[in-house]
């Protein structure tokens, strides 16, 4: 070969440019997308743990908040009379199963009345128990640390509370307990997973023990200790957000903490790196195939290419250029010859219609993303995203034009069982023709949301006076309990449900979106509790106590 023919040249600057451009996109192109990619996944990381946080610590403070008013309506003659005051909580805890056990404590730390009853663990004194000492002298719920029951080693934790008579001295202690993995408060933490390998860790700083966990076995376990893994070090020194770090195991991990405030925990979404930038490698691979090929592809051509045939080349990498530029739309080429051009055009003619398809899959794909980033999956109404931007927007309304709205939090009665026996795909259906009865009549201002499981939300904007916003909010609420109350065939089969709907109204008085979805939810419970199948109002007391008040039970429904 003549090493200084144009031939060899045009080879020899084709391998170079090919190698480089290799180099280029291994050594600066992928470690940048990489990048990219990590602080995407850390994002959805962080999202997903804040969301986890959120969830744990509503159940805490649910539970702390029902043990107080437990203490405040237990009756102080049922002290003398333990059997009728088991019996007393077996009624409450019918009522709202939010604990596993209640117990009434005497304050010299024996067991008064407990229910379920405690068997060979009613001789237990608790007197010694820290949380039993904090309680005795605390004017709110205290929480334990979490720690294992003696009667059946079930990883748990205690809310407790002291019951005071008229003279303000302390009779028992009202104790709640609550199986760390039971379904009501961490069950689904070891049943979710992160991506394939990844998952959630819940950790305790100040009792240095994971909480709970996607690995069963961690639950209740200690902490590493200092210096194992830089990253906890800092998480339990008070840091929280995302970092990448090598675990106890040696295996390198994506993370984001986020605090759970009401107990001083946080909750950690780790991910191993290899699967987070799984994408990054398989592209390093394609990137590497791709090249070695296209310079196979290109020594073959210009190994057999003709002098004659080198114009047309140039006019087509030229054309190329030009669309590589922005100076031409990309389109295809014509083909005019058969030959080893012709099939460079066709293969370049190729690729074009291959990312016309990637691009309108790729619009179509962050559409998609675009829908489901605020409405429900399932039903298609709006999420939790959408509706609290909806009440922040309702509440900076009001505050202009001193207009009113109405707040309506939908739970549905009796759907559990439905899920239970006949499936999930049951539900989902269920779901969804609720869904759609919820939108029939709405106004274009209303907001129609879904927030999880069997929830729903209706909010109700632009209302001129009070009065008008309770009887529409009432209006609306009778008419939805109504349609929510019409059967539903699913699969030839008939179900029936009802709802109970807390409705929390704002006048204009200084509140913020998530206590007036407190005070809708503590209205719906108060519903649910009258009876179900009913609508009940949250008022404010002129003291500032908060009550919610039953208006109807719609019976005729």
């Amino acid at each position: 070969m003549n090493f200084q023919s144009m031939k060899f040249r045009l080879i020899a600057l084709g391998a170079v440019l090919v190698i480089l451009g290799l180099i280029l996109r291994l050594a600066v192109g992928l470690p940048f997308a990489q990048e990219q990619l990590r602080d995407l996944v850390a994002a959805q990381q962080l999202s997903i743990a804040s969301y986890i946080a959120s969830d744990i610590n509503q159940r805490v403070v649910e539970r702390r908040s029902l043990i107080s008013e437990l203490a405040a309506v237990v009756p102080l003659s049922l002290v003398q009379r333990p059997d009728e005051l088991a019996a007393w909580f077996k009624d409450r805890e019918r009522l709202n199963p939010l604990f596993s056990g209640l117990r009434a404590i005497r304050p010299d730390g024996g067991v008064l009345a407990a229910y379920p009853a405690l068997g060979g663990q009613s001789q237990h004194v608790f007197f010694g128990e820290k949380w039993f000492q904090a309680a005795l002298v605390a004017d709110a719920p205290v929480m334990s640390r979490p720690q294992r029951d003696p009667a059946n080693g079930q990883p748990i934790i205690i809310m407790a509370t002291p019951v005071r008579d008229a003279d303000h001295r302390v009779v028992a202690v009202l104790a709640g307990v609550t199986a760390l993995d039971g379904p009501g408060f961490l069950g689904r933490l070891k049943e979710t997973r992160l991506g394939t390998t990844g998952g959630f860790l819940l950790i305790s700083p100040a009792d240095k023990l994971f909480v709970g966990s996607s690995d069963p076995s961690m639950m209740l376990t200690p902490t590493p200790p200092p210096g194992v893994n830089l990253l906890h070090d800092r998480a339990m020194a008070g840091y929280r957000g995302t970092g990448v770090t090598i675990n106890a195991h040696g295996v390198k991990e994506l993370s984001a903490m986020v605090s759970v405030p009401s107990t001083g925990w946080f909750v950690v979404a780790r991910m191993p790196t290899t699967e987070a930038f799984q994408p990054i490698e398989v592209l390093r691979g394609m990137v590497v195939k791709g090249s070695f090929v296209a310079l196979l592809v290109m020594l073959a051509a210009l190994l057999l290419v003709m002098p004659r045939i080198l114009r047309p080349l140039t006019e087509t990498a030229h054309a190329m250029r030009q669309m590589a530029d922005g100076k031409r739309e990309l389109e295809p080429l014509p083909v005019q010859r058969a030959d080893e051009i012709g099939g460079l055009v066709l293969g370049f003619n190729y690729l074009v219609g291959r990312l016309r398809e990637k691009e309108t899959a790729l619009r179509a794909n962050e559409a998609s993303m675009e829908f489901l980033a605020h409405h429900d999956s399932l039903t298609g109404l709006y999420n939790r995203v959408i509706l609290e931007d909806r009440l922040l927007q309702a509440l900076a309304r009001a505050g202009r034009n001193n207009s009113c709205f109405a707040l309506l939090f939908f739970d549905l009665d009796y759907f559990k069982p439905i899920n239970d026996d006949h499936g999930h795909n049951v539900g989902d259906a269920v779901l969804v023709q609720v869904a759609t009865r919820l939108l029939e009549g709405r106004r274009r201002l209303d907001t129609v949301a879904r927030l999880g499981g069997d929830e729903f939300v209706i909010l109700m904007t632009d209302l001129v006076n009070i009065d008008e916003a309770r009887a529409g909010a009432g209006s609306v609420a009778r008419q939805c309990l109504a349609a929510i109350c019409e059967p539903y065939i699913i699969d030839g089969k008939t179900f029936r449900l009802s709802a109970s709907i807390g409705i929390a109204l704002h006048s204009g008085l200084s509140v913020s979106s998530s206590q007036l979805m407190s005070q809708a939810d503590i209205a719906m419970y108060r519903a649910k509790r009258a009876g179900k199948n009913g609508i009940c109002f949250f008022e404010e007391e002129m003291a500032g106590i908060s009550a919610a008040k039953s208006v109807s039970a719609v019976a005729d429904v």
